[in-house]
């Protein structure tokens, strides 16, 4: 076996730098918010470390100002099941961030939310990627949210590249093309 990037500590290694915001969150309905934030820290902390902390919350002033972050200090200790779905989607930025990843992949973040939470949390990943540097990639349907949120827009359909252009060079053609649709 050798030391390449198939070997397993090279893809942990690979994986702790990027960061996941999934379309369904992927919380713990029933933890409250600050063990949904600490799970961020799983790629770096012991198995011991990880079940003491289900118990006894630890680095609890770190998920506080993270959770500050992203606009929800206050539900620290709420359970993730009473929560509203954006909120819950702060929850789970607040998860990566607490990651501290190089890199943030974001699958349709905004799909089950109200156009209002929707643009709130689009206003909120590109603040966070352009004040800490981090490179986010977001899957995104709504060609306006991208075209209002995003520097660069790559069209895919069917896994293939029809573009990949600044977003003020995308056209209605470009986007025509993408949809399939006549301009």
């Amino acid at each position: 076996m050798g030391l390449g990037p198939e070997s397993p500590p090279a893809l942990r290694q690979v994986q702790s730098q990027i960061g996941t915001i999934y379309q369904r969150f992927n919380l713990v309905d029933n933890l409250k918010v600050i063990h949904n934030v600490n799970a961020g820290h799983l790629g770096h902390w012991s198995f011991l470390k990880a079940v003491f902390s289900l118990m006894w919350p630890l680095d609890v002033d770190t998920a506080a100002q993270t959770l500050a972050r992203v606009g929800i200090p206050e539900k620290l200790y709420e359970r993730i099941g009473q929560l509203s779905g954006g909120q819950q989607q702060r929850v789970a930025i607040a998860r990566v961030l607490i990651q501290q990843p190089q890199a943030i992949l974001a699958d349709e973040p905004i799909a089950s939310l109200d156009p209002e939470r929707s643009r709130e949390i689009m206003d909120l990943l590109r603040d966070l990627s352009l004040t800490t540097g981090r490179t986010l990639v977001t899957s995104l349907h709504d060609i306006d949210v991208a075209r209002s949120h995003c520097e660069r827009i790559i069209g895919l359909r069917q896994g293939e590249i029809l573009f990949d252009a600044p977003t003020e060079d995308v056209t209605p053609e470009w986007i025509g093309a993408l949809y399939k649709i006549t301009v």
